[in-house]
């Protein structure tokens, strides 16, 4: 061979090498980039041109898939019950991705996922039809429709866990939407999305999980676990060194009961029973900011909680000796999603022992092979057995015969908390009310509940936690007590 020819071949067989180099490189080193590429139309087309599995409560799905027209996608997602399921579910869309589960699991629901590897290679040598998995939940669905039916058209938020596992039993939000409006990728689909965004009531704000409150009174079963957890006290129906009035520390301002209840020198029992603001907060001026934020700690506040499902965290904050007394009663900076204050119903029902809140029970694979069971998880012990079971009593004394007496159930033992939070600048909005309560059985707790109202139209007077919220947790526990007969 001549010397131009050689060098030609050389040539040729550089940019032969360079080719196989590049192909490599894009098929392999770049791949994940490319796959996720929001560019890569071919990508998107794939994942809409099957079915999507569904997300399962009480073995039915909650969710579907429709053929779609006049687009390049197949299949769209659809929901039953869309509004009342979306706070749990997210929402997936054609346009605009997807949240919550639809997200997290995204994998199992499109079989997209490396656990189902077998099942996409064998559909590929039988010729079956592509699917997604499913998703199994722990959500209970009366008690859910009982959640979103107390709500209705107030602002607000349910969770309702079992104790004893974690599991999320329901978890409401209001207002809510329905994702099927915008789960195409049309005009309409855009503007219903944008609608919702523009809306001064933000239904797609997840109140349950994604909303921090002042969680007003309900936070002084925190207090009064840190003053036994400490050793301040510890006979709950011995009196308290709670001198009426009370003056915050530092300040010439006197802390203000609800009228003229019994609040001098009460004992704990008696102090919760009737929500008394002096003794919680001269009690938390007693521990001191540091053991407060400590116990706190302990019921998971300061920090993020995933369910998967990333819950913002609540906040027991760092602060000075007025603000930590008002903290104490759930005010000042003190903030709390119903998440948050589910916790902490469920780990004093749980005799002390806080597990980690979960939503998602199963995977399954196309064809309903079980493919992932969770395990249930121990968070943390906030408290001992029988400081726990101690404000067990105090909290089955405000639904006794305090101020929590409209969340009663006939035949079941039932503890609770109200809260009336005020917030706005010297108070001057309409208060949220309150109520964290567990159940009680012979076999253990096997619900607690949180419930946050934020009633614009009720009058200022009659917003308490007793008269908006506890009915509404009532339902729920009867809910989940009514399914275990």
């Amino acid at each position: 061979m001549n010397k131009p020819l050689r060098r030609i071949a050389m040539f040729c067989g550089i940019l032969i090498l360079a080719l196989l180099v590049r192909t490599n490189y894009l098929q392999y080193v770049r791949a994940d980039e490319l796959t996720t590429n929001e560019h890569n139309r071919r990508v998107q087309i794939e994942r809409y041109a099957h079915e999507r599995g569904d997300i399962i409560v009480d073995g039915e799905p909650v969710t579907g898939s429709v053929e779609t027209t006049g687009s390049d996608f197949t299949y769209k997602r659809v929901w039953k019950d869309g509004a009342m399921w979306a706070p749990v579910t997210g929402y997936s869309s054609q346009a605009f991705d997807s949240s919550q589960l639809e997200n997290l699991e995204d994998g199992i629901l499109t079989g997209n996922s490396d656990q189902l590897f077998f099942d996409r290679t064998l559909s590929m040598f039988t010729g079956e039809k592509r699917t997604g998995g499913n998703v199994v939940t722990t959500l209970d669905g009366a008690a859910q429709r009982a959640a979103f039916k107390g709500l209705g058209d107030k602002k607000g938020a349910v969770v309702a866990l079992d104790p004893q596992t974690g599991a999320i039993l329901a978890l409401a939000s209001t207002p809510s939407y329905d994702p099927s409006v915008f789960a195409g990728n049309s005009l309409k689909d855009a503007d219903a999305r944008q609608k919702l965004l523009d809306d001064k009531d933000k239904p797609m704000l997840n109140r349950a999980l994604r909303e921090t409150y002042p969680p007003g009174s309900t936070f002084k079963v925190v207090t009064a676990a840190a003053a036994l957890e400490n050793g301040l006290y510890t006979d709950i129906d011995a009196k308290t060194d709670s001198p009426l009035p009370w003056r915050l520390p530092q300040s010439t301002n006197l802390l203000q009961n609800e009228g003229s209840i019994p609040c001098e020198n009460a004992s704990l029992r008696e102090a919760l029973r009737y929500s008394c603001n002096t003794v919680f907060g001269k009690m938390s001026d007693d521990l001191g900011n540091d053991k407060m934020i400590e116990q706190a700690d302990k019921f998971g506040f300061n920090e993020e909680v995933f369910t998967p499902v990333r819950a913002d965290a609540s906040v027991y904050p760092k602060d000075n000796k007025p603000q930590n007394a008002m903290a104490g009663i759930g005010q000042a900076s003190n903030r709390a999603t119903p998440l948050q204050m589910a916790m902490v119903a469920s780990a004093i029902a749980n005799d002390g022992k806080l597990m980690k809140p979960y939503m998602v029970a199963q995977r399954q694979a196309p064809n309903l092979d079980v493919i992932y069971t969770h395990e249930k998880e121990e968070l943390s012990r906030p408290l001992t057995a029988e400081n726990a079971q101690k404000i067990q009593q105090m909290m089955e004394t405000v639904v006794e015969d305090g101020t929590g007496t409209s969340a009663q159930i006939d035949g079941v033992t039932v503890g609770g908390k109200t809260g009336t939070a005020q917030h706005g600048l010297n108070n001057s909005e309409k208060p949220y009310a309150w109520f964290i309560s567990y159940a009680k059985t012979d076999s253990g707790s096997p619900v607690a509940v949180a419930v946050v109202v934020e009633d614009g139209e009720a009058n200022r007077d009659d917003i308490s936690g007793g008269g908006l919220a506890a009915p509404i947790a009532k339902n729920v526990m009867k809910a989940v007590l009514d399914g275990k007969k």
